[in-house]
């Protein structure tokens, strides 16, 4: 999943993950903030570790996938670019492009970490969506807009594009 900080990529992916789980089936969720803790915590926000980071993301990706395991990967993910590196490392017919769609105005009114307050102030550099671009996609496989939909409805979207709803 891609799309701004606060758009809902993450709420979503947990509520896939438990969906999925209901139904018998072995998951696991990646999200940006766990990751940065953890395997990428060196990284920063340039556009190198950007690039970086969902490079690392992918290679774990296409681990879990190889082992049949479903993979929720929830990253800001800002251009076509990184995306398409990704899609590369996990193989087009494993890669599934959803494109969590909320305004700038929607995710700073979500905004709980401060993040976007602080990059306005100037105290985040590159923060995508303020003072780095983020790149919509083109042409993702799923668009959910978090401003019709709720957790269930996108949820819901999801899980009929992968034709796994009842």
């Amino acid at each position: 999943m891609t799309g701004l900080s606060g758009s809902g990529k993450t709420t979503i992916g947990i509520a896939l993950e438990n969906e999925l789980h209901k139904n018998g089936l072995l998951t696991q969720i990646l999200d940006g903030d766990i990751i940065r803790e953890g395997i990428n915590k060196e990284l920063g926000f340039s556009d190198d570790d950007r690039k970086e980071n969902i490079r690392r993301i992918a290679e774990v990706t296409k681990l879990f996938v190889n082992c049949g395991i479903i993979t929720i990967c929830c990253f800001v993910s800002p251009t076509e670019e990184i995306r398409n590196l990704a899609k590369t490392i996990i193989g087009e017919k494993d890669f599934v492009e959803v494109f969590v769609n909320a305004s700038l105005e929607v995710c700073e009114q979500r905004d709980v970490k401060g993040l976007y307050a602080k990059a306005r102030k100037g105290e985040i550099k590159d923060f995508t969506g303020i003072n780095a671009p983020y790149q919509a996609p083109l042409h993702p496989a799923i668009e959910i807009k978090t401003n019709e939909l709720n957790v269930e409805e996108s949820v819901k979207l999801i899980l009929d594009h992968l034709k796994l709803n009842n």
